[in-house]
């Protein structure tokens, strides 16, 4: 008699793999057979240049950056002030230009997009969270989420079982009727991230989020971010200075002076050790560690 009695998953060093083991029992016995499954490649970011300024006072703000992302990865960017994080978030999200180089999303290349495409895409594909929350004060928790529906024509049915099963992941089921200001900035950040989820973009862009927040609801908002990742396969990018913060993310990308300095990969460690990790590279990037935890 043969069964499957086991499979575990463990994600690779390159963080664009996962190797599966599955253990059978054959009359007692016991055999393993592996098997390695490839992330489908969702970003692609190639010999990407951002040059501020005029004739004999340029700022070169991204050098040369490449990387990749996979489908359902929750990468984090990291770096000193100046380093190059935010830029290159704004890059990837269409808010800002490259001045040389390319991203493709889903293989279209972004920097070809001309401004009423890039609109369309920007608002098909991505979600965005941001540190001060962008929530119409007018509007109630749920109005907030369900306006992004609207705006893509989802009829009413559809808008309220996404926003149910969306409010019960995020745990914002007892806030979907009040105002911003009658919530807290946790409250309001899980909104937010609701809002960002809830039109199933590609990749969901995260900027300090959690740089308003108290611990508590920093915490609560990251194990969101987990689940949005690992329970509804969200693709998640996280700027952040926080390492606490990094440490819930699967891979990190670290910049300076706007170019790759090093990247980390959480692997099969534990969220302790992947934040000791985090801290040692800090260290070697010349940041205060105070202010990075």
């Amino acid at each position: 008699m043969l069964f499957t009695g086991l499979y575990i998953i463990k994600p690779q060093k390159d963080a664009q793999s996962i190797l599966i083991e599955s253990i059978y029992a054959v009359r007692g016995f016991e055999m393993s057979i592996y098997w390695e499954v490839k992330m489908e490649t969702l970003l692609k970011v190639r010999n990407v240049e951002k040059i501020y300024g005029g004739k004999g006072n340029l700022t070169k703000a991204l050098d040369d950056v490449n990387f990749d992302v996979g489908k359902g990865e929750f990468l984090g960017i990291m770096g000193p002030s100046g380093s190059g994080k935010t830029t290159l978030l704004n890059c990837i999200s269409t808010i800002d230009m490259v001045t040389s180089g390319h991203i493709a999303v889903n293989d279209t290349d972004i920097t070809m997009l001309k401004a009423g495409r890039l609109a369309e895409f920007r608002r098909k594909q991505l979600g965005f969270i941001f540190q001060d929350f962008n929530l119409l004060d007018t509007l109630s928790g749920y109005e907030n989420i369900a306006l992004a529906l609207t705006i893509c024509g989802v009829g009413y049915g559809q808008i309220k079982e996404r926003i149910k099963n969306i409010a019960k992941t995020l745990e914002i089921n007892d806030v979907l009727y009040k105002y911003p200001c009658e919530m807290s900035g946790g409250q309001k950040q899980r909104v937010a991230a609701a809002r960002a989820i809830i039109t199933n973009p590609s990749m969901i862009l995260a900027d300090e989020p959690t740089g308003a927040l108290d611990s508590k609801s920093s915490r609560m908002l990251l194990e969101n971010f987990v689940d949005m990742n690992k329970k509804l396969g969200a693709t998640l990018l996280m700027v952040t200075h926080d390492a606490f913060a990094a440490s819930y993310c699967s891979r990190i990308l670290f910049l300076r002076d706007g170019k790759i300095f090093t990247e980390l990969v959480r692997g099969m460690d534990s969220r302790k050790d992947f934040f000791s990790k985090i801290i040692e590279v800090v260290s070697l990037l010349g940041g205060d560690v105070a202010d990075a935890v």
